[in-house]
């Protein structure tokens, strides 16, 4: 199964910034989402992220003047992005290995989604109790 699969699932909606507009906007995008992170663009192009954490270490580093700041001072640069077409457990562990919780997906330069790692997890839940109720059934019809 892909990230194709999952993005499928989600829908083909994706919320980002641009680089230029304030910490601000984008943290009230966020909670109006109720989301933990954003890409961060450039022309359509993916330049970073900015999550809920890189908000709150800049604000506990440099005070409320952040949120006046552009989001790329403030976002994680380069943003780690993946295709639609790379394994689900492949995204899973690359997450985990790097910590973070959220992938932007992109086709070329284009963002076409972005998958957390609640979405990961879930669907690695669904396939195991799938295949626990197959073999539960194996067993019972032997």
């Amino acid at each position: 199964m892909t990230i194709a699969a999952i993005l499928g699932g989600k829908g083909g909606s994706v919320l980002s910034v641009e680089c230029e507009e304030s910490v601000r906007d984008a943290v009230k995008r966020l909670a109006e989402n109720k989301i933990g992170a954003l890409p961060v663009t450039r022309g359509g192009r993916v330049v970073g992220i900015m999550s809920e954490r890189d908000i709150v270490y800049c604000l506990a580093r440099e005070g409320q003047a952040v949120l006046d700041w552009p989001v790329q001072r403030v976002m994680t640069a380069p943003a780690i992005t993946v295709t639609a077409d790379i394994p689900v457990l492949s995204a899973l562990s690359m997450m985990s290995k790097r910590r973070i919780r959220h992938l932007p997906v992109v086709e070329g330069d284009r963002l076409v989604g972005i998958v957390s790692i609640g979405d990961l997890v879930a669907w690695r839940i669904a396939r195991i109790e799938e295949e626990a109720e197959a073999m539960r059934a194996y067993i019972q019809s032997a």
